[in-house]
């Protein structure tokens, strides 16, 4: 019988302890709607969670205020606005460098022209190339007209090309490539010295010995620019050694009759300065015959005569 109240009082006591759970329940739910109303979107998941049976849920939600404001996530640094003064001092730190490199190339006097170099030039005095430049000493090397100086130094008549060019940071360099005599020409003051293009290079008394003499009728300064010169000179500078030595002069009325005359009184119609190879060959074959005119114009037709 003891026994049997003894289960019966606990019995009874079990409703008891289910009101007082009920109860704690009920708490817990109320809590996490409070919570929900302080926060807009963790509240939300709070009042699920506690919805679901777990009203600890609630107070998690609860402990983290202002969770749905859109703040930076945990952990990272908040960006802050650039620093106006740092930015403008960059910028006058810039303006003033660009200003400094400008006044150094083109307003002191550091980075001026001091000394022209001329190279190359051994038969035109390094004084008349200077003259002829016009670069005046002092000038900004960052102003200088390096086109026109050339121009300036390519009518000297014996100059075929010229090169100005700044060596930093007080120098000027100019390369000077010089027209070579082909030909002497027959005129009042003696002998025009003239190259490949019929360009006047210079004048002298004398005929330099082993120039040939080109036979013309026509002025010097008609020359410039004869295509029958032209061949005339290409026909001399590619003669073969055995044969350039002997010749004395060249007539030319065309480009393609061109006309040696070699010691011995020994003429040679050449022709054009074409197969300039092929007339060479025939060339020293023919002169075996002792022959006074030789006719190589045409190679593998060749004439003889005398």
């Amino acid at each position: 019988m003891t026994r049997r109240g003894g289960t019966t009082g606990d019995t009874a006591a079990m409703p008891g302890q289910a009101a007082t759970r009920l109860a704690d329940a009920g708490a817990g739910q109320s809590g996490a709607g409070e919570s929900g109303a302080g926060e807009s979107g963790a509240g939300q998941s709070g009042a699920g969670e506690s919805g679901a049976g777990q009203p600890g849920a609630g107070q998690s939600g609860a402990s983290q205020p202002g969770g749905g404001s859109g703040g930076p996530p945990a952990g990272r640094p908040a960006r802050r606005a650039g620093d106006p003064w740092r930015t403008a001092f960059l910028g006058v730190l810039a303006l003033a460098i660009v200003i400094g490199a400008a006044w150094a190339l083109l307003g002191s006097s550091l980075l001026v022209v001091r000394h022209v170099r001329v190279a190359g030039s051994p038969q035109v005095p390094a004084a008349e190339v200077r003259a002829a430049a016009g670069i005046q000493l002092g000038t900004p090397l960052a102003r200088l007209n390096s086109a026109a100086a050339t121009q300036r130094i390519e009518r000297i008549a014996a100059v075929l090309s010229a090169q100005v060019s700044r060596s930093w940071p007080d120098t000027v360099v100019i390369s000077v490539r010089l027209r070579t005599p082909a030909l002497a020409v027959a005129s009042a003051g003696g002998f025009d010295l003239v190259d490949v293009n019929g360009v006047v290079i210079a004048t002298v008394a004398r005929r330099p010995a082993g120039l040939p003499l080109l036979r013309s009728t026509a002025a010097p300064a008609r020359l410039r620019g004869s295509p029958a010169v032209r061949a005339a000179a290409l026909v001399l500078g590619h003669l073969p050694g055995s044969i350039r030595p002997q010749v004395t002069s060249v007539t030319a009325a065309a480009a393609d009759t061109v006309t040696l005359h070699l010691r011995g009184r020994i003429t040679v119609l050449w022709g054009s300065a074409s197969d300039t190879a092929a007339k060479a060959r025939e060339l020293r074959a023919l002169m075996r015959t002792s022959a006074r005119y030789y006719d190589v114009s045409s190679p593998g037709v060749a004439v003889t005569a005398g």
